[in-house]
């Protein structure tokens, strides 16, 4: 549909740049989902050459290049879109997960091999609004966006931080039940990997190792090689009596970090139940 769409604009001559970069980054995200990475990247490259520094088609591309194992595209994919809005999380996850697969695959050095990261202009920054401030689907900013949205949204990162913090210190005091609370408050304002796997503690504690489970997951899908995500869940799995999963999990993490000695002893216990 998003093919025939494109065709008719061409056909009727009026094929506005910006209409036609959504219809591409539209249909990227179907390729996306498809597998076809490869179709992906020519539609976002498409987009973006309509419309420079999108959100949308720079965040598809990305994760398109990633699946691709291009990772040092990826990272520059990433990090412009920070330089376009800096609060959006999935970058600054993609960004992390990127640093450390380049830093096991070129060293020390994998700075020098990167690909120029272009510059974003102040106009681009003002653009766009964040992805999940839009319409699924959509690729442009409401006509007539509020000029205090960016500050709310700053406000609410700056909150969600906040919140995390509180709860960190509640858990140094061992008060968990009431950690959770300010974790669950701080993940309705941002989806962040270690606020989950940090609430995720806290229902190891509680002996809500279904909860904790689940968090776990969550925190895989921003980040699928967090250690700490792969370690409490196989936690949980365990006490969950679900010793296979558990050890797959622990099996993953030593692939990261194979000297892990909690993952280790973990194995072993897991292994004699």
């Amino acid at each position: 549909l998003y093919t025939r769409a494109l065709a008719l604009l061409e056909a009727s001559g009026e094929a506005a740049a910006e209409e036609r970069s959504v219809l591409l980054a539209n249909r990227a995200a179907c390729h996306l989902k498809d597998g076809a990475c490869r179709l992906c990247v020519a539609d976002c490259s498409g987009a973006l050459e309509l419309v420079p520094f999108g959100i949308k088609p720079l965040l598809r591309r990305a994760a398109a290049y990633e699946a691709l194992e291009s990772y040092r595209l990826a990272y520059v994919d990433y990090k412009t879109v920070l330089q376009v809005d800096c609060t959006v999380q999935a970058a600054h996850d993609g960004v992390n997960r990127m640093t450390k697969a380049l830093l096991e695959k070129d060293g020390v050095n994998w700075r020098q091999k990167l690909p120029p990261i272009p510059t974003v202009p102040v106009s681009a920054q003002m653009r766009w609004s964040i992805p999940s401030a839009t319409a699924p689907g959509a690729n442009t900013p409401p006509a007539t966006a509020p000029q205090g949205e960016p500050d709310q949204t700053a406000a609410g990162m700056e909150r969600a931080r906040t919140l995390k913090e509180e709860g960190n210190e509640l858990v140094k005091k061992g008060n968990h039940k009431k950690a959770v609370e300010k974790y669950s408050q701080s993940l309705q304002l941002s989806q962040e990997c270690a606020t989950y796997t940090n609430r995720a503690l806290c229902y190891l504690a509680l002996k809500q190792y279904k909860e904790a489970a689940q968090d776990c997951t969550e925190a895989l899908r921003l980040d699928p090689k967090n250690v700490k995500a792969l370690y409490r869940r196989a936690q949980a799995l365990k006490e969950l009596k679900d010793y296979k999963s558990s050890i797959a999990d622990i099996k993953s993490l030593l692939k990261t970090e194979p000297k892990n000695t909690a993952a280790l002893r973990l194995l072993q216990e897991l292994n004699r139940a």
